[in-house]
């Protein structure tokens, strides 16, 4: 009766949210709206070097190790919340004594001097009357789920992140390269204008501008090292490694990753499934929708059955000390207990007003998050199809910048144009090839914050444990974790989406 009973405060529905039907960039030729698979979405790119990487940051990523953990918090919190289900005090109790009683005091006793030795044992049980330690474990359960949707977000974070930095990596390592060729140009046609102040031709201005433009040129490459060096230290704490270890993962090669020319993504609604963080949300909703209930129970009256029971012996006259278990030596009390806190109700209410603000709080976060979601899909989709076309525009400017570079240096040999015009041409080049470098880096930039947005890369840790194998050594040795360690999932709903809620009974046996 006490398994079926009521369960007091409100059931949690999913709350409406915000959902487009289709997004605004899919009008593009390049974007097309249906299943995508996002569980290797860096695959797409087909650079094995960025695959490496990735597989690496899944293995040794501190931070995705510390979700991992958090987990396994979650589930012996769980396994606390079903122990409160079942008998709350338990006491088993004997004792042992030698005892001597002053012959100054007035007993009609053999001896002063005597064995007697005690057994027993006590328990109290609140019985789940109104659903309140139910609520609990439905709490728990819900809260070890969010822990599990939270493992995800930051897996789909470090992938992400582990993608855009290696991007970036490529990009600086572009731009460096396209810096140490204008340096090498520009050293050239002042090697050129050297030789026609010497030879008097033109004055030393030609000679003082030629050198402002090196040097301003030489200094950037300096300033994209640091840059690229900042950058691989971000990999390599990606990575679980120390800095300075990354240049052998990343090889010679240093062309930025090439997008592909046409994706998949789904429509804005698988958001609501796919995404880890609006899963946390929600699932963190639903636990706090629990704790109202848990709060509510407190305003009516809590029963419990009470139970003692205990033997005693000693060898005082007849009696002996291996009488302890006849039925004799047999005492034991049972019954109903009951506990309402009438005059605590304004403490009371206010809990459950608390606890109810708290849960609207999280249903507007909820809703929120869906509006990040997609307006993070509908950016990094804007990004990966404008950097395209400007991808296009900038290699027609670099053609021309290089060309009116060409003819100005030659018209400047044969005096038909003053070094003003070669100076501009070299910083139009520089520019268009630095923009072009870093357009050509926003192509996947924009493509991996749009699978990132999308929810795509979690997928990877299905059929693998939250912690890493010498994480469960090292935490076995200290304490028996049980099975917990490898704790089982459950089972998805929808080929390749996790169940947003446990849906099964509350109540589960005990966890030792």
């Amino acid at each position: 009766m006490l398994l079926v009973g009521c369960m007091i405060g409100p059931d949690f529905k999913r709350p409406p949210a915000p959902v487009a039907q289709k997004w605004i960039e899919a009008r593009d030729t390049s974007i097309a709206q249906g299943d995508g698979d996002y569980r290797n979405w860096w695959a797409s790119f087909n650079d094995p070097v960025l695959t490496h990487l990735i597989d690496l940051a899944y293995q040794q990523n501190l931070t995705l190790r510390t979700a991992g953990v958090r987990v396994l918090e979650a589930r012996a919190q769980l396994g606390i919340a079903i122990g409160e289900f079942f008998p709350q005090q338990q006491l088993v109790n004997a004792s042992l004594s030698y005892n001597r009683i002053p012959v100054s005091v007035p007993y009609n006793l053999i001896s002063n001097t005597f064995w007697s030795d005690s057994f027993g044992a006590q328990a109290a049980w609140e019985l789940d009357v109104w659903g309140k330690l139910r609520r609990g474990i439905e709490s728990a359960d819900d809260a070890y789920l969010a822990s599990v949707a939270g493992y995800d977000d930051v897996l789909v974070t470090l992938t992400g992140d582990v993608a855009s930095t290696y991007v970036q990596i490529r990009t600086l390592q572009t731009q460096l390269e396209i810096a140490r060729d204008n340096v090498e140009r520009q050293a050239g046609i002042l090697k050129i204008v050297n030789a026609r102040h010497e030879n008097g031709v033109v004055t030393g201005r030609d000679v003082d501008q030629a050198e402002t433009v090196l040097g301003e040129t030489e200094a950037t490459v300096p300033q994209f090292t640091i840059q690229l060096n900042e950058q691989k230290n971000a990999l390599a704490v990606l990575l679980g490694l120390p800095p300075g270890q990354v240049d052998a993962l990343l090889g010679k090669s240093s062309e930025i990753p090439t997008a592909p020319v046409r994706v998949t993504i789904g429509i804005p609604a698988d958001l609501l499934r796919r995404r880890p963080d609006i899963r946390q949300a929600e699932l963190q909703a639903a636990a706090q929708c629990a704790q109202i209930g848990f709060a509510k129970a407190d305003l009516l009256p809590a029963f419990t059955l009470l139970g003692n029971v205990n033997t005693v012996a000693s060898n005082i006259g007849r009696n002996g000390m291996d009488s302890l278990f006849n039925a004799s030596s047999l005492a034991f009390s049972v019954g109903p207990g009951v506990q309402w806190n009438l005059f605590n109700y304004g403490q009371i209410t206010n809990n459950v007003r608390f606890q109810d603000a708290k849960f609207q709080e999280l249903l507007i976060n909820y809703q929120n998050s869906v509006l990040k979601a997609q307006q993070e899909v509908e950016n990094g989709l804007s990004t990966f199809i404008d950097s395209k076309a400007a991808v296009v525009y900038l290699k027609e400017a670099v053609e021309a910048a290089e060309g009116a570079l060409k003819i100005a240096t030659i018209q400047y040999k044969e005096g038909t144009a003053d070094f003003t015009t070669v100076l501009q041409a070299e910083q139009n080049l520089l520019a268009a090839q630095n923009s072009l470098a870093i357009a050509t880096g926003d192509v996947p930039l924009g493509l991996i914050a749009t699978y990132r947005a999308m929810g795509g890369g979690w997928q990877i840790r299905e059929g693998h444990d939250f912690v890493p194998l010498d994480t469960q050594r090292e935490m076995a040795n200290r304490t028996n974790w049980g099975r917990i360690l490898t704790p089982d999932l459950l089972q998805p709903q929808v080929p390749g989406l996790p169940s947003p809620r446990d849906e099964g009974f509350p109540v589960k046996p005990p966890e030792w």
